[in-house]
């Protein structure tokens, strides 16, 4: 079949074709698309496009567009991103993509290529490969199944695995994780306070969230630092969707050291524009949700355990009603996939990956 690609700016043509690719490739049910948020990234006028330049690519057969995706380029990383990856089941078609990806790549001085990354860390990232079969939780990212292959195939390697744990729902009187409990009284015996934020908080918890993850996150895959101003902005819209009872502060003398942040899974709602029947159910899910997503967490290191301690005033509110509990994409590894693990009843798996621009095979 003959493809071509298209290297583009602001063109309407192209913008609108770039958009409308995901909705041929899924259902409702499972796209995760946020076409406000890809338009201004693509316009440039997304609140975090100071922060790097796109390169958008489409390819066509025909007049029909087959496969898009972006190359983001930070200043001074050797590193670029690929992402907003969408294509049909062709290596043909997405290996045009790849190789004009490691071009531009080449010519901004970067050695390697990495993703799926949104254009940000704080957009969305990793590819996932498993748990298709379940129905897409809030935040999760979403592909084609045979992404992996096309990845793959074009000779990208996975440099980080993910998982996403799903927890059964707790029993109503028996449960009780005596490890979590220990922990959850030694540290308030040392002076930490746990404290769940009201909504009229969300200015002032703000900042020590931001505070938190800039520091506890710099050192995950494809993270970078942005401005507080930028981060309040980016996340305001998270004031009128949380369930602040599923969000966790720790303070040690008045100092924030840890914080855990849950939310109602609204699985694809928040993506898309929004009818009156979709707000009531938007409204209901946010009083009493099937399901609890834990978003982020994290505790300074000189905090060890805290976590575990935290997690046990969650659970008690899954508890109370009668919920499940899903701890979303967590680095493979790390301490917090590992909380209340005689709980899990299934994963999903997710990776990132990598290719050397030397490695490309021409086509």
């Amino acid at each position: 079949m003959n493809y071509k690609l298209i290297r583009f700016d602001k063109e309407e043509n192209y913008i609108n074709d770039f958009l409308q690719l995901p909705k041929k490739l899924y259902s409702k049910l499972d796209i995760v698309q946020n076409e406000t948020e890809e338009l201004d990234l693509l316009l440039g006028r997304h609140v975090l496009s100071k922060y790097f330049v796109l390169h958008k690519l489409i390819v066509y057969s025909g007049d029909l567009p087959c496969a898009r995706c972006v190359i983001t380029i930070y200043p001074g990383d050797s590193v670029a991103y690929l992402g907003l990856f969408e294509s049909i089941d062709d290596i043909e078609c997405a290996r045009l993509l790849f190789h004009e990806g490691r071009r531009i790549s080449i010519e901004n001085k970067c050695n390697k290529i990495q993703g799926p990354v949104d254009a940000s860390f704080w957009v969305r990232y990793r590819l996932k490969t498993s748990g298709f079969q379940k129905k897409v939780f809030v935040a999760e990212p979403n592909n084609k199944e045979y992404y992996l292959k096309l990845f793959l195939d074009a000779g990208f390697e996975i440099c980080e695995k993910y998982i996403s744990n799903y927890y059964k729902r707790l029993p109503l009187l028996r449960f009780n994780n005596k490890k979590a409990k220990d922990r959850y009284n030694r540290f308030i015996s040392k002076g930490i306070k746990i404290i769940t934020p009201k909504a009229k908080d969300f200015d002032d918890i703000i900042s020590d969230i931001y505070n938190l993850l800039m520091e506890l996150y710099s050192e995950l895959p494809v993270f970078k630092p942005i401005s507080q101003e930028d981060f309040i902005k980016y996340f305001s819209n998270y004031r009128h969707i949380l369930d602040y009872s599923f969000v966790k502060l720790a303070y040690h003398e008045d100092n924030a050291v840890g914080f855990i942040i849950g939310m109602p899974d609204y699985g694809n709602m928040l993506y898309r524009r929004l009818s009156f029947i979709d707000y009531i159910k938007l409204f209901l899910k946010k009083i009493r949700s099937k399901n609890y997503v834990i978003l982020y967490m994290g505790v300074k290191k000189e905090y060890r355990g805290l976590g575990n301690a935290m997690i046990q005033t969650l659970f008690k509110n899954v508890q109370k009603r009668r919920s499940h509990t899903i701890g979303a994409l967590i680095k493979e590894g790390k301490a917090t996939g590992q909380y209340v693990s005689n709980q899990i009843i299934s994963k999903n798996t997710y990776v990132l990956l990598s290719k050397s621009c030397g490695k490309f095979d021409l086509l």
